[in-house]
């Protein structure tokens, strides 16, 4: 048996997949194995190159194969591979808390490391309540999130993500979260609303206002928002509504937490969305890019305020995890922090996004784009039946679309990227931040001729 054949062999028998229909790879199918990566494309075992136009999963910030990433996760698993958190400390953790503290906007200074985005969101939920009990207001244990957003597979987590469907087989969940609108210009309620973006971000925003007043402010807790909203296809804040939102905290005395899991480490062209849309949040979490991907690390900013209560007395905030700010993911995200900086890598992000935009534009020329939308380089492009009506695909056409033809027939027209249906179908697009206009009209002119294509078998 070749060893080609061995490891696809092995996946197909022995590797359950993440959020992967395994039906798919019955029956002969065979099982997608990617073996290199090199800048901004990946290649896989047959010698095939794809160009990786979602970064992995929103994390390979600074492309493929950086040998300085790899050599600082050699040389600090040589000196010292694992330490806990757990009471001591490693040099590389307090030195990238440091960092990270003085990259982040306000009075956030304080660095509590996870392994990944879910846990850190998990433990921003679970800060929020412990500080209102040390504080004297014990009934504020309720979060409010948007419809349709995504914050992570734990069990908290996932009671805030507004996926009806992704939460259904684990239900019953965490009690006490709500949902409201999302920023969705494109399906705002009304025409007034959508020709008007700052009304539609009011009117937004009062509806968190609202859900707070319905549940009662003594009884809530945290706002969990993403600057630009991943799941259901990018929804970037219209003008003012975080601004909006961050008030409507204020009165109320609840902590708004930003959930950067995706949109920080230049994402959207600044170290945190937050920075890019001018507001300040009490918690930023965040995991995914500040590695590019090279380990796994992610984490949660705090702001002075919420570490007070712990600085004394037996106080402590009893949460924690094995890996959380692990030795050698906390020197390659030094190192990755070192190559943003010398690259200006945020700066690239800006100085290009308005050509990335432009680019993916020239797609609504098709009759399926519905719409193009996001910021940075982090783009949804909505999938239409009738662009005129915005009618979109009911779930059988929806299955057929991009299960059934837009997932594969992407990735062997040379993109990696998502065909998303958690809300109206969309191809989400999220490439390595040193892409440039070259890697653009690959993006645009693969997608136009298998938009085309799909279009003609709807």
């Amino acid at each position: 048996m070749t060893e080609q054949r061995s490891h696809q062999t092995a996946a197909r028998d022995h590797l359950w997949l993440h959020f992967a229909r395994h039906s798919a790879y019955e029956n002969g199918g065979e099982v997608p194995l990617i073996v290199r990566g090199e800048g901004p494309y990946i290649y896989d075992d047959r010698g095939r190159r794809y160009l990786d136009g979602l970064s992995g999963l929103f994390v390979v910030q600074a492309g493929h194969g950086r040998e300085e990433l790899a050599q600082a996760a050699a040389k600090q698993a040589a000196e010292l591979a694992f330490f806990p958190l757990w009471s001591y400390a490693h040099p590389q953790a307090a030195e990238l808390a440091e960092r990270i503290a003085a990259l982040a906007p306000g009075d956030l200074n304080r660095v509590f490391f996870t392994t990944g985005g879910g846990e850190a969101v998990e433990s921003a939920w679970k800060l929020a309540k412990q500080y209102f009990k040390l504080t004297g207001r014990p009934a504020k244990h309720k979060v409010i999130s948007r419809a349709v957003a995504y914050h992570g597979t734990p069990h908290g987590a996932l009671s805030l993500t507004g996926l009806p469907d992704l939460k259904a087989p684990y239900e019953p969940l965490v009690p006490s979260a709500f949902r409201v609108p999302n920023t969705n210009l494109y399906r705002a309620p009304d025409r007034a609303l959508r020709d008007d973006p700052e009304a539609f971000g009011r009117w937004a925003a009062d509806r968190i206002e609202e859900a707070i007043e319905f549940e009662g402010p003594e009884t809530v807790a945290a706002v969990f928002l993403e600057p630009v909203q991943n799941a259901g296809g990018c929804f970037p804040p219209p003008p003012g509504y975080f601004q909006r939102v961050r008030e409507i905290c204020d009165r109320h005395e609840v902590l708004l937490v930003s959930d950067e899991v995706i949109c920080a480490w230049g994402r959207l062209g600044a170290m945190f969305g937050a920075q890019r849309y001018g507001y300040r949040p009490d918690i930023i979490t965040f995991a995914k890019g500040l590695t590019s991907g090279y380990s796994p690390l992610g984490g949660m900013l705090v702001d002075d305020a919420l570490f007070e209560p712990f600085r004394n007395g037996t106080t402590m905030f009893a949460h924690g995890y094995t890996f959380g700010g692990h030795p050698v993911s906390a020197a390659v995200a030094l190192a990755n922090l070192d190559l943003f900086e010398r690259e200006d890598l945020p700066g690239h992000v800006l100085r290009n996004q308005d050509a990335f935009r432009a680019t993916l534009d020239r797609l609504r020329d098709l009759p399926i784009v519905g719409d193009v939308r996001g910021d940075g380089y982090f783009y949804g492009i909505e999938l239409v039946k009738d662009r005129d009506t915005r009618e979109t695909f009911d779930d059988e056409e929806s299955e057929r679309l991009l299960r059934g033809f837009l997932d594969r027939a992407l990735y062997e027209a040379g993109l990696y990227c998502r065909a998303d249906d958690r809300g109206d179908p969309v191809v989400q697009l999220a490439p390595p931040l040193i892409c440039d206009q070259s890697h653009f009209d690959e993006i645009e002119q693969i997608l136009r001729g298998v938009l085309t294509e799909a279009w003609s078998r709807m």
